[in-house]
């Protein structure tokens, strides 16, 4: 009980909330599940979930505004739940700080895998498996821009930048390979968890949030081939 993963679900269509509650429990989550933003910001802020799976369209607070408030808080992981693939939901929920999204209507496996993906990702944020990434440890430095590979720490011409776990593993990316273009797929894969062909908005939008913290030129793109970070 104490060991599980805490699944905070926030969905306003009772057959689908209780459905996926059950399914997610199968799996071995103990999950809260809320049917509005409200009810589902009370629940964040008296319970503190490892993950939060928010549906776009709630009523009271939506799940885009909902994400917001949580980020605010804190750097947990969310994942939006959207209608519509081609929806600007998907890159409103990105922007707001959600790490991920997934599609309805949605296999119940398949949604574990990603909750499962997005935990492994935020495990690791500390250094874990992703040892390359350090370059052997210490600090990195690209014009005013220092990365801590060790203490997990950035900073920007002396002061502290705030990243969330999933900006971290995208930076540490860059910084392991400065100057190397690296492809929205490659990043998909290692940033990502993704073992095939992601949504690369996922990405794009992700570089936009780390640019605006490290710089806007910090990291440029490469048309047709992907980002890179300068050196």
């Amino acid at each position: 009980m104490a060991d599980q993963t805490h699944v905070l679900f926030v969905e306003d269509d009772d057959v689908i909330r209780e459905a996926t509650q059950l399914a997610l429990e199968r799996d071995g989550f103990a999950v809260t599940a809320m049917p509005d933003g409200l009810s589902g910001l009370e629940s964040f802020r008296a319970r503190r979930p490892d993950i939060a799976l928010l549906d776009v369209m709630v009523p009271g607070l939506d799940g885009v505004s909902l994400c917001r408030r949580i980020r605010d808080e804190s750097t947990v992981p969310v994942i939006m739940l959207s209608a519509r693939a081609d929806s600007i939901d998907v890159v409103l929920g990105l922007e707001a700080g959600a790490d991920d999204y997934v599609t309805k209507p949605f296999d119940g496996a398949v949604l574990v895998a990603r909750i499962r993906a997005v935990l492994r990702r935020f495990g690791h944020a500390g250094g874990g498996d992703r040892g390359e990434a350090a370059d052997g440890g210490g600090v990195l430095t690209f014009g005013e821009l220092e990365v801590d590979t060790e203490g997990m720490e950035v900073r920007r011409a002396g002061r502290p930048v705030a990243l969330t776990p999933t900006e971290m593993r995208l930076l540490l990316e860059f910084s392991s390979a400065p100057g190397t273009v690296l492809s929205r797929d490659k990043l998909l894969e290692r940033v990502w968890d993704y073992g095939w062909g992601g949504d690369t908005r996922v990405v794009d939008v992700h570089v936009q949030r780390l640019r605006t913290k490290i710089g806007q030129d910090r990291i440029e793109t490469v048309r047709g081939f992907g980002y890179k970070l300068k050196a």
